[in-house]
């Protein structure tokens, strides 16, 4: 059948047209008719624009580059490939990259960062609300932007900001509601509540410096008066933080609603648990029905650490790494290659819990010469002892990958992949 348009129908009716993505060849209707049970457990280790692209001096991306021993030696005896987040030359975003490896079509399921920042700090939210996800900049004298992230500053100095923000009780129409939360960094959510509110709206970042925050422009007529609102709130949030330097300024991003998408449990069977640093990642999460796992983590060994203290309690874990992202939209190499390596040598930890299944891969690349996610394929490797089908692949890198037995698929594919080797799908037919 051909994919449902974007909004329509609920999960019953999704599973009796099915989820069908010709190109990614992802069917809920089919898995929820093949899922057994089993007690086998399912890694999914993510390490945040894990592709890159080859430096001159050496020809090796950041992973190539990197001393990986372990990652190396679970390549040998695992199965290698590559994929794209949502598709062929398409540059993903971290919300849609993140619903691809989830096994959601991320065209059909389209979701704001609004809202995967919102849930991600446990906000409540309602029907009637509208979100964006904001970011701190800093203005020159001109009101042109010079840093998108105002130096990146640290959470403390955001919910500082949001405090006073929030102290000047601004206002922009009766019957409107409005809710400022820290996110972290330089990063807070903006939520709106009320009758009628549409989140058709496009962001305020022009994502470059030396020109202007951009006007909240509604792409739709139902939209209008909620871009207009908006617009109200930036230009008395912005007069109220207009001394504090470096944030002197701000933009929105990712407007949207919560889109009610199908859970795990009811799509795949499992009792899924997220372990992540960062809120939009544990939003994500927490949108297709996993549990976000509370923990103090800073370090990938700590993450891993705590995934041992709820090692029973799950059948899937899904583990986020955030700062290969970050190190290479900073444009650092070697950072990068040295986040790659923290999570190699803390790897052990992680396989001492004896996963029955475990994917490692990313949510899109980021190679640090560009600075920005691109639309390269992302490394993939599926691990699994019992059941995989070994290449002649000898280390985990971008031409490694390339060459494995995996092939280049879509990042649908990937979760219909996992259960199966965790003895999780039945057979289709007589």
């Amino acid at each position: 059948p051909p994919r449902a348009k974007r909004g329509e129908g609920d999960l019953a009716e999704s599973f009796q047209e099915g989820f069908y993505n010709p190109s990614c060849m992802s069917n809920f209707a089919l898995l929820k008719d093949l899922i057994q049970p089993a007690k086998t457990k399912i890694v999914l280790l993510v390490m945040d624009g894990l592709g890159g692209l080859p430096r001159a001096s050496d020809d090796q991306t950041e992973l190539e580059a990197a001393n990986t021993p372990n990652l190396d030696r679970l390549a040998r005896e695992g199965c290698l490939g590559q994929h794209y987040p949502v598709d062929i030359g398409i540059t993903s975003g971290s919300g849609p990259g993140h619903l691809g490896l989830f096994g959601y079509d991320p065209v059909h399921y389209e979701i704001g960062r609004g809202v995967l920042e919102a849930v991600g700090i446990g906000f409540p939210l309602t029907g009637r609300d509208v979100c964006a996800r904001g970011n701190f900049c800093s203005l020159d004298a001109q009101g042109n932007i010079s840093d998108r992230r105002a130096g990146r500053i640290p959470t403390a100095t955001c919910e500082a900001l949001v405090k006073k923000i929030n102290a000047a009780n601004i206002k922009v129409a009766d019957g409107v509601e409005i809710f400022v939360e820290p996110v972290q960094d330089y990063r807070f959510v903006l939520v709106m509540r009320g009758d009628g509110l549409r989140a058709n709206i496009d962001e305020t970042d022009p994502q470059r410096t030396g020109v202007p925050p951009l006007t909240a422009m509604a792409r739709d007529a139902a939209s209008e008066r909620t871009a207009a609102l908006f617009n109200s709130w930036i230009k008395q949030a912005t007069a109220v933080i207009a001394n504090d330097h470096p944030a002197n300024g701000l933009t929105l991003r990712g407007f949207a609603s919560d889109p009610a998408l199908p859970k795990y449990k009811d799509v795949y069977g499992l009792k899924a648990g997220v372990i992540a640093v960062y809120p939009m990642y544990r939003g994500v999460s927490s949108l297709v029905g996993m549990d976000v796992i509370p923990h103090h983590a800073h370090t990938v060994a700590e993450e891993f650490e705590t995934a041992a203290t709820v090692w029973n309690d799950y059948d899937f874990l899904f583990i986020h790494v955030k700062y290969t992202d970050s190190r290479g939209e900073d444009g650092n190499f070697d950072a990068k290659a040295k986040v790659i390596e923290e999570v190699d040598a803390a790897l052990p930890g992680l396989m001492a819990l004896k996963p029955d299944v475990l994917v490692v891969t990313g949510d899109h690349s980021t190679p640090s010469q560009l600075k920005s996610h691109s639309w390269h394929p992302v490394p993939l490797m599926i691990w699994a002892p019992a059941t995989v089908r070994r290449d002649r692949s000898e280390s985990f890198g971008e031409r490694a990958c390339a060459h494995g037995g995996l092939g280049t698929i879509h990042a649908a594919d990937i979760m219909p992949l996992a259960l199966a080797h965790a003895g999780r799908l039945a057979k289709y037919g007589a």
